[in-house]
């Protein structure tokens, strides 16, 4: 496991919502490490899993791939005009 990943961007989950990663954090009394991510659809909420279970491969339905699929960076919107 990469030590820089998940990177910020965007990422596409197994199911096929999108969601866009701010960073990994930790947990103040465990040290865990969690990504922060929002839903980029929606209320827009934010959430957090552990680093390991965002980074893991899934089997589900015929699915076997990464839980959450990189798709690139998140694309700012100009607020120019």
């Amino acid at each position: 496991m990469d030590a820089h990943e998940p990177r910020p961007g965007r990422y596409r989950h197994f199911k096929g919502k999108e969601y866009e990663v701010l960073g990994v954090v930790r947990h103040s009394e465990t040290l865990e490490e969690l990504v922060l991510y929002r839903a980029l659809y929606g209320e827009r909420g934010l959430w957090v899993r552990p680093r390991e279970m965002f980074l893991q491969t899934v089997e589900r339905d015929g699915y076997r791939g990464p839980r959450f699929a990189w798709l690139g960076p998140v694309q700012e919107v100009s607020t120019n005009g």
